[in-house]
């Protein structure tokens, strides 16, 4: 398997894929791996990740290159994300053993009843290429900790990454019976369907989410999927500082080149300061450094995927052929690599793809709204459900907006932001399950009650 770099189109190099008929093989080593990892007490599993941590830390800058060469992400945001995703880590270390410590229900009287809680056992995790780090400690960092081996796929655009997460949970002192990492594209994903683990994982596109709930159904095991999203952003007329929530909008919706499943995907602005808010973000766009992803002052680098090129071209042909104005951007970049300019589109309305499917790219779309009313309609005609953003000064007016959408996370004031300490789960095409929080902790363990009389 070829590994490009987005930026030149240059091959890094090539990486040997995993032959599917070697899965069942290697998910029977992880399966007698599992057993005495699951024996280990939680405060010497945890030492492992807490190692897995500062061994990171330890070889940042190095990390950090390997992330911006495979996807193109600009290297201060790759640097960002790697230091950023070590609260996960922090978060298991302040609240697993609190979590995952069996509970007694009822001491007194005949029956005595508690609950224990016990690893699923082998699970994919089957990931995603945008945030590496992120997704993927939500996601096998937990589980391990749980008591779980992991059989972990990255995409085949983070798959370097994904090699170097293996190296370091096997320094760290997770055994190699307990993780592995497995190198193959969309068919290695499809056989990995097929195999006889206790619960799947993923991080990807609703499309593909879809296929593996289907797929796996019969086998009645959990199902995580973390998908995709068109998030929507509205912006009030009682703004404190129109500027400022133009900057912030700006960088929901660009940072990582719009590749977040949480990225500001659609603007909804109040009629009363729309040309000013419009006007300020364009500004704060057309600012941005595109360029060199190695370059530590360039804000906007290749795009990962050479096909999203071809998705957002047919994204504003069709908001111009419907009416749209574009105020700045709108093609492909005449340079080597995948890079896309910078997109602003106004007089924007919900017939448009730019407004209704996900774009994952360097594009927003804007509309103007008369009311709180009718920007909530607008909010609300999606089948996503991830993220939700209002802008105000008036926070009970804000949340009787938020409060109205049916979203897994609800910024107010903020977006784009991910906590470990509340859930990240996502509602209707956005996914099913939580990672993060205790829901995060618990997603990886099963529930056994007991009925004691002494």
């Amino acid at each position: 398997m070829k590994v490009i770099n987005p930026a030149t189109e240059e091959v890094i190099t090539q990486l040997q894929t995993m032959d599917a008929q070697d899965l069942p093989r290697i998910i029977g080593f992880l399966r007698e791996g599992q057993k005495n990892w699951a024996k280990k007490p939680v405060t010497e599993r945890l030492g492992c990740i807490i190692r897995f941590g500062e061994l990171i830390q330890q070889n940042l800058e190095e990390l950090a290159h390997i992330l911006t060469s495979e996807t193109g992400k600009p290297l201060q945001q790759s640097l960002n994300e790697i230091q950023g995703a070590q609260n996960r880590i922090d978060h298991l270390q302040d609240n697993a053993e609190k979590w995952l410590a069996p509970e007694t229900l009822v001491d007194s009287g005949n029956t005595h009843e508690k609950i224990e809680y016990e690893p699923l056992g082998v699970i994919a995790n089957i990931s995603a290429w945008n945030f590496p780090y992120n997704v993927g400690y939500n996601v096998f960092l937990y589980a391990l900790t749980a008591g779980n081996s992991v059989l972990y796929k990255p995409s085949e655009f983070a798959s370097l990454t994904g090699k170097q997460f293996e190296k370091y949970l096997w320094q760290a002192g997770v055994p190699k019976n307990v993780f592995r990492c497995v190198i193959g594209g969309g068919d290695l994903g499809q056989h990995i369907l097929k195999e006889d683990l206790d619960g799947y994982f993923f991080t990807g596109s609703y499309r593909t989410g879809l296929h593996i709930a289907r797929t796996v159904a019969h086998k009645l095991v959990p199902v995580q999927l973390e998908l995709g999203g068109k998030d929507p952003l509205y912006v009030m007329d009682d703004v404190a500082h129109v500027r400022q929530a133009a900057i912030n909008a700006a960088e929901g919706a660009f940072y990582n080149n719009g590749q977040s499943c949480c990225a500001v995907e659609r603007i909804y602005v109040s009629s009363a300061i729309h040309d000013e808010f419009v006007q300020s973000l364009v500004t704060e766009v057309n600012s941005y450094t595109v360029g060199d992803p190695t370059d530590l002052e360039t804000y906007i680098g290749p795009l990962t995927r050479v096909q999203q090129l071809e998705v957002l071209t047919n994204q504003i042909a069709d908001a111009l052929d419907r009416g749209a104005i574009l105020k700045t951007g709108g093609q492909r970049m005449d340079r080597k690599g995948y890079y896309f300019e910078p997109t602003v589109l106004v007089n924007c309305d919900a017939s448009m793809k730019v407004m209704q499917e996900e774009s994952f790219g360097p594009i927003i779309g804007i509309q103007k709204v008369s009311s709180d009313s009718e920007a909530l309609e607008l909010m609300k005609d999606t089948d996503y459900g991830l993220t939700a953003a209002v802008f105000s000064s008036d926070q009970r007016r804000a949340l009787k907006v938020l409060e109205r959408l049916d979203v897994g996370t609800a910024y107010w004031n903020c977006c784009d932001q991910v906590s470990p300490n509340v859930p990240w789960s996502g509602r209707k095409h956005s996914g099913l399950g939580a990672t993060l929080s205790a829901q995060g902790i618990r997603a990886f363990v099963q529930p056994k009650s007991y009925h004691l009389r002494p």
